[in-house]
C-alpha cells in the first residue's frame, strides 16, 4: 500500500495549488515623458511591491533619481534590462508613455533579458526579437500552468499512446488557437471567472472519462472532446496574454509566436509522458499507477471547480 500513500499525498499537494494555478506572475513598469528626455516611473500596484524583487537598468546616458529619469537629449535610448526577471516574476511589462501620446509596451522575460529603445515611440524591434520574446512566454505559460497540463495528461490516459492521440492533440491545438486569437484580437470576450471554472469541470470530465471501462461518446471521439473544451482553454490562454500585452506594431507575429511556444510545451509534456510511460512499462507495478493518477487529477479538478464556482457566486 506504500504506492496509496504516495498518490494521496501528490492529491493534497494538487488540492495546495492556487485555484486559478495557470496564471503567471506579471510585474509592470510604467513611464510616461513629460519633457524631451525627462521621465516618470513607477511600479504597477500589486500584492507585493515589484521594486523588492526587480531593479531596472536603464540604457547608458540615463539617470534616475528616485521616480524621476533624466535621458537628456538623447532620449530613452539603448538598452533596457530589468534585473530579477524569472525569479518571483515571470516577466516584467514595460510600457511607456511618450510625449506626443503613443503608448508602447515592451515585454522582458528570463529567456529575453533586455529590450533596445530607440528614444520615440519608433518601435524598430526585430521581429526575431519578439519571436522569441513571446515564444518563450508561450512555453512558460503552458509548463507553469498545472491545470492545462492536468488536461493533457488526462486525455493521454483516456486515449494512450496510439494513432487517434495526434488528431486528439491536434483538435485540441487547432480549437485553442482560434479562441487565443480571437479573444486577443478583441472579436470574442468572456469574463475570467466563468472560463476558469470550466476549465477546472473539464479537467475533472476527462479524468472520469478515463477512469470509466466501457465505451462512451468521450472515449469513441476524443477530438471531440478535445476540440471542445479546447475552445475554453484558449480563452484561459488569452486572459495570460492579455497580462501580458502585445506589441501593437507587430501583433501576429507575438500572437502566433506565443500560440507556437504553448504548442512547444504542450509537445514538451507529451514527449516526456511517453518516455515516462515506456520506463513504468517494465515495471511490475506500472499498472496500479493511472487509476491513483487519475483520481488525483479528478479530486484537484473538482476541488479547483467549487473554488471557482464559489467566486463567480460571489461576484453576482
Amino acid at each position: 500500500m506504500r504506492w496509496l500513500g504516495q498518490w494521496l499525498l501528490a492529491a493534497l499537494t494538487l488540492l495546495s495549488m492556487p485555484a486559478v494555478a495557470h496564471e503567471m506572475t506579471m510585474a509592470e513598469l510604467g513611464l510616461r515623458e513629460v519633457s524631451r528626455g525627462e521621465f516618470v516611473w513607477q511600479w504597477g500596484s500589486s500584492e507585493r511591491p515589484a521594486s523588492q524583487d526587480l531593479t531596472p537598468v536603464w540604457p547608458a546616458g540615463c539617470r534616475a533619481e528616485e521616480n524621476i529619469l533624466h535621458c537628456g537629449d538623447a532620449g530613452l535610448s539603448g538598452t533596457l534590462s530589468v534585473e530579477g526577471v524569472g525569479k518571483r516574476y515571470s516577466a516584467a511589462i514595460v510600457k511607456i508613455n511618450w510625449l506626443d501620446g503613443q503608448v508602447r509596451a515592451y515585454t522582458i522575460t528570463g529567456g529575453q533579458p533586455t529590450v533596445h529603445l530607440y528614444g520615440s515611440a519608433d518601435d524598430r524591434r526585430g521581429i526575431s526579437e519578439i519571436a522569441s520574446a513571446y515564444t518563450v512566454l508561450g512555453i512558460e505559460h503552458i509548463l507553469s500552468g498545472y491545470d492545462h497540463l492536468m488536461f493533457v495528461i488526462g486525455l493521454l490516459c483516456l486515449v494512450g499512446f496510439e494513432r487517434r492521440l495526434v488528431w486528439t492533440i491536434t483538435a485540441f491545438t487547432v480549437a485553442h488557437s482560434l479562441t487565443l486569437a480571437s479573444s486577443a484580437l478583441g472579436w470574442l470576450t468572456l469574463r475570467s471567472p466563468p472560463v476558469e471554472a470550466t476549465i477546472a469541470l473539464s479537467i475533472m470530465l476527462v479524468a472520469g472519462e478515463a477512469l470509466r471501462e466501457r465505451q462512451t461518446l468521450a472515449r469513441q471521439w476524443p477530438a471531440l472532446v478535445a476540440f471542445l473544451f479546447g475552445l475554453v482553454h484558449g480563452l484561459g490562454f488569452a486572459g495570460a496574454l492579455k497580462d501580458i500585452g502585445l506589441p501593437e506594431n507587430h501583433l501576429p507575429i507575438a500572437l502566433l509566436t506565443f500560440n507556437v511556444g504553448v504548442e512547444l510545451g504542450q509537445l514538451f509534456t507529451v514527449g516526456v509522458a511517453y518516455v515516462l510511460t515506456r520506463w513504468l512499462s517494465r515495471r511490475p507495478w506500472a499498472s496500479s499507477v493511472r487509476r491513483p493518477l487519475l483520481y488525483a487529477i479528478g479530486i484537484a479538478a473538482a476541488y479547483w471547480s467549487w473554488l471557482r464556482i464559489a467566486a463567480i457566486a460571489s461576484l453576482a
